[in-house]
């Protein structure tokens, strides 16, 4: 077995990254092959998680994509070796659910013999389809590989916390925009539009990162590896959010500083996307993020039938699938939505983001997708996608870690609706155990009733402010 299957993979559940590190020595690691481990709490190959449905792994391939060969024998191995679900994560991430101490061991043999490396060390996530996309500006791919080799030569090596995360967003599509980072790189046009430069920020999504000055793509791994090694003099625990931003501004004096680049439209990974090399990639997304091995097999076969020769994950739990053909991709299209797929953008599904809930994870209180699946019957008000509606079995919120414009979060006695922030703030109201449902009615009623013209969801609760929403939902 390659060795590189059993070092651990990048993530957290829906928002992740990489989770080993080892002891320092004045901030450093130790490159001693002897220098002992430190674990985070990211489920990988070598150290997966306990959850309520057996142990969770979750990996990435450290290619771009996967063939439908090797996407198949992961399936494969899920339902062999697992409960035959998977999962892709808001970062694009493959979980494996259910297995046990026992097949553990199993699966990462059955992982290296379809030739699947796992990729380890810092996270620096790319958006998938770089390198193929027209509407990229900057090769995010090609710096990222540049970043990585760089990082790999830094020695002493830097102690970084287990979740830090790089992202490289070259300015295509799929954006990367709502993921969050440590650090983030974006392309953009130079004033004259000759050549592109690299916006770098931290902490944060694209609209809520610091930004620090936009750089020339000569100078930008020094600076990324100047970041690094004063998150590694910070503690093992050292964030983005933890670097003194005016400081790190003095650092570049003969940089332009600007406030932020202007915001890239918002791009779905679902449908069809043209690419570079006459080819195309079909977006879709299994529902809520899960999908069963045998619906996956099957759908695969049909997958191949029709010419596809690549399989990538994506941001916002999508899965792209290229191939040189539009027409039998649609086609494909149609067969995905028997097959447990999402397959439209306009999907109001898209826009609630939710855990794995009860049955799957054990600290959770309610099933957030029987959830989900009743807020578009009973509530499409609510999801025109102004804001991300989030379903927390429990007050981690893991799958939404940052403020929400709605959560619905799940507690010992039942629920509890947090307005304007992460899943763990003080609620509006609670609410019982049997009465989610109705009170997805209620919101959904609410929006529609009050909504004046021209306002979106968003703007109607905001509007409405959280006394009189906790009010009505309080009167029923």
């Amino acid at each position: 077995m390659k060795g590189n299957l059993l070092v651990a993979a990048n993530g957290q559940m829906m928002d992740e990254p990489a989770c080993f590190s080892q002891e320092p020595a004045e901030g450093f690691v130790d490159a001693s092959p002897l220098a002992p481990i430190v674990r985070g709490a990211c489920p990988s190959l070598s150290d997966p998680m306990q959850t309520g449905d057996g142990l969770l792994v979750r990996l990435r391939p450290a290619t771009p994509g996967l063939t439908v060969a090797q996407f198949l024998a992961l399936a494969e191995a899920a339902e062999t070796h697992g409960n035959g679900l998977l999962e892709i994560t808001a970062r694009g991430n493959l979980q494996l659910r259910g297995l046990t101490p026992q097949t553990v061991g199993a699966l990462a043999i059955d992982i290296d013999r379809a030739g699947i490396v796992v990729q380890s060390g810092v996270a620096i996530e790319t958006p998938p389809l770089s390198g193929l996309d027209p509407s990229e500006i900057g090769a995010a791919r090609t710096l990222a590989e540049q970043l990585r080799q760089a990082i790999e030569g830094v020695f002493p090596k830097p102690l970084l916390a287990a979740k830090l995360a790089i992202i490289i967003d070259g300015g295509g599509q799929p954006t990367l925009d709502e993921m969050t980072a440590d650090i983030r790189l974006k392309a953009t046009q130079s004033d004259d539009g000759t050549d592109y430069l690299w916006m770098l920020s931290i902490a944060g999504t694209a609209a809520t990162a610091t930004p620090l000055a936009i750089l020339p793509s000569d100078q930008v791994i020094a600076d990324v590896v100047m970041l690094l090694k004063r998150l590694s003099l910070l503690g093992p625990r050292a964030r983005g959010r933890d670097l003194d931003t005016e400081e790190l501004r003095g650092l570049f004096p003969e940089v332009r500083i600007h406030a932020q680049a202007a915001a890239a439209p918002t791009t779905t990974p679902i449908g069809i996307i043209a690419l570079t090399k006459s080819g195309f990639a079909l977006g879709l997304r299994p529902s809520f993020g899960q999908i069963h091995a045998r619906d996956l097999a099957r759908f695969l076969a049909a997958a191949e039938e029709s010419g596809v020769n690549e399989i990538r994950t994506g941001p916002e739990h999508s899965i792209l699938l290229l191939g040189p053909v539009a027409d039998k991709l649609e086609r494909l299209r149609l067969l995905a939505a028997s097959s447990g797929f999402q397959t439209r953008g306009d999907d109001p599904a898209n826009h609630i983001v939710l855990c794995s809930g009860a049955g799957a994870c054990a600290s959770a209180h309610y099933t957030t997708k029987q959830a989900a699946a009743d807020c578009v019957d009973v509530a499409p008000e609510l999801l025109d996608g102004s804001f991300k509606l989030h379903l927390s079995g429990c007050p981690k919120g893991c799958a939404h870690p940052s403020p929400a414009a709605l959560a619905i979060v799940g507690v010992p006695a039942g629920h509890v609706i947090v307005l304007d922030g992460p899943a763990s703030a003080e609620p509006a109201v609670n609410i019982g155990k049997e009465n989610l449902k109705s009170v997805l009615a209620r919101l959904g009623e609410l929006v529609r009733n009050n909504k004046v013209a021209g306002e979106s969801a968003r703007q109607c609760l905001k509007r409405l402010g959280r006394d009189a929403i906790a009010t009505a939902l309080r009167q029923g």
